[in-house]
């Protein structure tokens, strides 16, 4: 039976993809990097993808992505010092910070599973102080009863070390835990391959051919007993 619900964070519950694209768009102006805005967003998630990928494989420290995130993109400017990379950087967390906002359907959901008496938690990858700031911002953490970033876990999902320390820290079993998020990879294969109960939120349709469970919004989602 089902105990826990441990949700991804980032694009499933917060619209990080609306809030990354408009601090980058607004960034790269200020960088003197100008063109179409989709590619400018797409160049952003083209260099960003695999540095924090390396990242959660332990490969990069959480700074030295940033850092070759910032020196990828903007290959025009002389960026030999670190410290002025991080000044760059902090420019850019200003402003995607301040996009942060939530799908209407997160608040309205947790509440749900909460009242069924079911506990709820988040498992995101990330670095916690960053994700956890997230979650008190948004006004989350009354609606949880775990933070979980995978900078406390020996690797980031879609590792089996990321779900079953999770597990570990929630005091349950692997198959009492059912994993909510928007990645096929980190979320759902991931969970499913260390015994956990996996959903998958595909809020744009992509995955239509996935053979996985899967909904198109929160509001959808039963847990099964």
């Amino acid at each position: 039976m089902i105990d826990t619900v441990l949700l991804d964070l980032d694009d499933t519950l917060l619209d990080t993809r609306a809030a990354t694209r408009a601090a980058v768009l607004a960034w790269a102006a200020d960088l003197g990097i100008g063109g179409d805005p989709d590619e400018i967003a797409s160049r952003w998630s083209r260099v960003a993808e695999p540095l924090y990928a390396r990242y959660q494989r332990r490969e990069l420290s959480f700074t030295e992505q940033r850092r070759a995130r910032v020196r990828a993109f903007a290959t025009h400017l002389d960026l030999a010092e670190d410290a002025v990379v991080d000044e760059l950087f902090a420019d850019y967390l200003r402003r995607y910070e301040d996009g942060w906002r939530l799908f209407d359907d997160a608040v309205p959901t947790l509440r749900r599973l909460r009242a069924a008496g079911l506990r709820t938690g988040v498992l995101t990858n990330g670095e916690e102080e960053q994700q956890t700031r997230k979650v008190e911002r948004l006004g989350l953490a009354p609606l949880l009863d775990v933070v979980i970033a995978s900078s406390s876990l020996p690797f980031g999902k879609p590792h089996p070390l990321a779900f079953s320390g999770a597990v570990q820290r929630l005091g349950t079993r692997a198959e009492q835990v059912l994993m909510v998020g928007d990645s096929l990879e980190n979320d759902v294969r991931g969970a499913s391959a260390a015994g956990l109960r996996a959903v998958l939120l595909d809020r744009d349709d992509v995955h239509g051919e996935a053979d996985v469970e899967r909904i198109r919004e929160l509001g959808e989602l039963t847990v099964p007993g």
